[in-house]
C-alpha cells in the first residue's frame, strides 16, 4: 500500500500525538499534564500586592473586597505605610494613573536601593526620574503601588488560587537575567558575538544587562549581542522527547528582506496611545543559546509540529499556542510572552492592558479539556526598581565592581567562583492558578524564578542541569493541593475591570 506525502505527513503526526499522550499519562510525578508560565514584566509584589487584601474602593473604580478568612500577606502595613524609613512615603495609584514612568532596575543601583537590608534608598537609586508621567510625585514614584481596584484580576487569582509571598527574583538586574534564570537557573558563561558590549550588560563573562541575543535577525546591528554556553530547560525537554515551546507576541515576522532576514514589524497601541513594538529580543531567553534559538524566526512545518522539533526549535509567535491548542496538541511546557504592550513594563505597557491579556489567557484556558490538568503560574522578570520593604536572603555572593549591596564591589563576603550572580534578588508576584491549586493559599516558604524550573524538572523526573540555581531552589508545590481531586468549578472574570463575571 502506497501513501501519498499529505497522508504519510498526517500518520506521522498522528503517531507523534500518541506517543506524546502516552507518555504524558504516565510520566508525570503529579496530576498536572500542562505547565503554563505566564511570564510578564517589571513589577514588585508591593507594587501590586502591598496592601493585600485591603483595597480604598473609591468611587468609580472596580470594587473588590476580600472573602473572609482570606490569609494576610506580608505587605505594607502600619509603620511601613506611614512613616517609611524611605526619603518617600508609598502612595496608592489609582486605575487613571496606569501609564507611569519605567524605573531604574540596574543590577547595581537595585542593591544599593536595599542599602544592606535597611530597604531605604530606593528613590535615590531606583527612580526613573522622568516628569512627563510621574504624576508629580518626582523620585517618589518608586514608592508608588497599585491596590485591587487596579489589578483586580490578579487579586481575584489570588482569592480563588494561590499565591506566594516570599517569591524572589533569582538575581538583581533587569529582564534578560530573569527570563535566563527561568529557563535556565543561570547567566554565566556569556561570550560576546557582536560589541559594544560595556561592564553595565555582562561582568565575569555573566550576564546582569539587557545585551540582545547574538542570533536574531531582529536585533538591530547597533546592538551588542552575546551569546550563552551550557544549557536550558528546553535541552532538558528535548533530551526526554517532550513537547514544549516558547511562545511570544510579535515573533512572527511582517516580512522577509530579499536574504531571507526576518523583520518583526508588528505593533499595537496600549491604553495611553503609544504605538508599542510587538516583539522584544532581549525577553526571549531560548534565543541566547545555539542549542534552542530560531534566528531566523522560521515558523513550525505544520500546526501537528508546534511542540515538536523542526526547523521553529521550539520558538513561536503567541498565536501559535493557540493554534496548537485547537489542534489538540497543547505542549507540556509552555511559556506566554505577551506582545510588548501587554507584558506590564512600566513605560511602555501598564496594569490595565496587562490584565487584559492575562484574564482573556486563563479565560481560554480554562474552557480546554486539557484544563483539568494543567497548572498556571503568572511570573514576573525583575522588579523595574519598583520598591518592596522585603530584604532576600543572599544565596549567591558576588564581588564585582558592578556590586554594592553591602559595601562598595560587595554583595557578600564569601568568594564566589565568579562574579554577576549576587541574589536572590528583589521580591516578585508569583500566583499558581489550576484546579489544582489551593484556594485562597498564601505561600511564605521562599521560592525564586528558578523554582518554576524546578517545578518542570520534578513533574517530568528531567533530571537537574548542573551548575544551575534549580538545584537550591524551593518548591512551588505547596501552593498545590495533590492529594484532592481537581477543583471542578471555573472562574471566569471581566478582562477590562478584571471582576467575577461568573463560575462554571
Amino acid at each position: 500500500m502506497s501513501f501519498t506525502l499529505r497522508q504519510t505527513s498526517l500518520l506521522a503526526s498522528a503517531f507523534l500525538n500518541l506517543v506524546a499522550a502516552s507518555a504524558l499519562a504516565g510520566g508525570t510525578t503529579t496530576p498536572i499534564e500542562h505547565v503554563v508560565i505566564v511570564f510578564q514584566e517589571n513589577i514588585s509584589f508591593d507594587h501590586y500586592f502591598g496592601t493585600y487584601p485591603r483595597a480604598a474602593n473609591p468611587p468609580g473604580e472596580p470594587h473588590f473586597r476580600a472573602m473572609e478568612g482570606t490569609p494576610a500577606v506580608n505587605g505594607l502595613l502600619g509603620t511601613l505605610l506611614r512613616h517609611n524609613p524611605n526619603s518617600a512615603q508609598p502612595v496608592r495609584l489609582g486605575r487613571d494613573q496606569a501609564i507611569t514612568c519605567d524605573q531604574d532596575h540596574d543590577y547595581l543601583h537595585e542593591q544599593q536601593a536595599m542599602n544592606s537590608g535597611l530597604m531605604n534608598m530606593f528613590p535615590e537609586f531606583t527612580s526613573g526620574h522622568q516628569e512627563s508621567c510621574d504624576y508629580g510625585l518626582g523620585a517618589g514614584l518608586v514608592m508608588a503601588y497599585y491596590d485591587g481596584n487596579t489589578v483586580t484580576a490578579l487579586w481575584n487569582y489570588a482569592q480563588h488560587f494561590a499565591m506566594s509571598d516570599n517569591s524572589y527574583n533569582t538575581v538583581f538586574g533587569p529582564s534578560t537575567p530573569g527570563a535566563l534564570n527561568l529557563t535556565a537557573g543561570q547567566t554565566h558563561p556569556a561570550s560576546v558575538v557582536r560589541p559594544p558590549i560595556d561592564e553595565s550588560s555582562v561582568i565575569d563573562n555573566t550576564i546582569i544587562g539587557d545585551p540582545r541575543p547574538g542570533d536574531d535577525d531582529c536585533v538591530p546591528e547597533s546592538r551588542g549581542t552575546v551569546r550563552m554556553g551550557g544549557r536550558n530547560v528546553g535541552d532538558l525537554l528535548n533530551d526526554n522527547g517532550l513537547t514544549w515551546g516558547w511562545f511570544q507576541g510579535g515573533f512572527a515576522p511582517t516580512e522577509r528582506l530579499p536574504d531571507g532576514t526576518a523583520v518583526c514589524g508588528s505593533t499595537h497601541v496600549n491604553i495611553g496611545g503609544a504605538m508599542v513594538t510587538d516583539y522584544i529580543p532581549h525577553h526571549e531567553p531560548f534565543q541566547y543559546y545555539a542549542s534552542t534559538y530560531n534566528p531566523h524566526h522560521l515558523p513550525a512545518t505544520s500546526v501537528d509540529m508546534i511542540g515538536y522539533t523542526d526547523q521553529a526549535n521550539h520558538q513561536y509567535d503567541l498565536a501559535d499556542f493557540w493554534a496548537a491548542v485547537e489542534n489538540g496538541n497543547m505542549p507540556a511546557v509552555s511559556y506566554l510572552k505577551a506582545a510588548a504592550y501587554q507584558d506590564g513594563h512600566a513605560g511602555y505597557s501598564d496594569p490595565l492592558d496587562e490584565q487584559v491579556f492575562l484574564v482573556e489567557t486563563i479565560n481560554r484556558l480554562q474552557r480546554q479539556r486539557e484544563w483539568r490538568h494543567t497548572a498556571v503560574f503568572i511570573a514576573y522578570d525583575d522588579s523595574d526598581g519598583w520598591y518592596d520593604h522585603a530584604m532576600p536572603p543572599i544565596v549567591s555572593q558576588s564581588q564585582t565592581s558592578r556590586d554594592g549591596l553591602t559595601g562598595p564591589g560587595m554583595c557578600g563576603s564569601a568568594p564566589a567562583p565568579y562574579g554577576g550572580r549576587c541574589g536572590y534578588g528583589p521580591r516578585l508576584p508569583l500566583l499558581a492558578v489550576s484546579p489544582w491549586a489551593k484556594r485562597n493559599f498564601v505561600d511564605s516558604s521562599v521560592t525564586d524564578q528558578s523554582s518554576l524550573l524546578r517545578f518542570v524538572e520534578d513533574n517530568w523526573s528531567l533530571g537537574r542541569l548542573g551548575g544551575s540555581s534549580d538545584e537550591i531552589a524551593g518548591s512551588v508545590k505547596r501552593m498545590f493541593d495533590f492529594e484532592r481531586g481537581p477543583r471542578r468549578d471555573r472562574l471566569f472574570l471581566d478582562p477590562q475591570t478584571g471582576e467575577v463575571t461568573h463560575r462554571e
